[in-house]
């Protein structure tokens, strides 16, 4: 049975920094691309990064490029994500996701997590 677990979410004020972790089990962890997605209330579910298996490629969307980093250590079957100079609209549910291929697009995933909830006050 595959699991994905997040944890590292809270509140943070604007500007600040939080460190995510996505802990996964039931899977050979090295095989899988690794993502990142977050919805905030009310808009639907976004894409923010992703990692491919052997963390030698990562990919972002625009709005966190440059704040935002993801890795990956394949001996913790663990991805993180990083995330610095963080701002009001970005509070929502980030979610880690798996997939076996190399596509980062949220129809191409695998398994997904619950997510977390990161609140970030202005």
């Amino acid at each position: 049975q595959v699991q994905l677990v997040e944890s590292g979410g809270g509140l943070v004020q604007t500007g600040g920094s939080l460190r995510l972790s996505c802990a996964a089990s039931g899977l050979t962890f090295s095989n899988y691309a690794m993502a990142w997605f977050r919805q905030a209330p009310g808009k639907e579910r976004e894409f923010v990064a992703a990692i491919r298996a052997s963390g030698a490629v990562t990919h972002y969307a625009d709005s966190v490029k440059g704040r935002f980093t993801i890795s990956r250590d394949n001996a913790k079957n663990t991805v993180y994500l990083q995330m610095n100079s963080l701002k009001p609209e970005e509070t929502a549910v980030y979610c880690c996701a798996a997939n076996h291929g190399i596509s980062s697009h949220e129809s191409a995933m695998d398994y997904w997590g619950k997510g977390t909830l990161v609140t970030v006050s202005s």
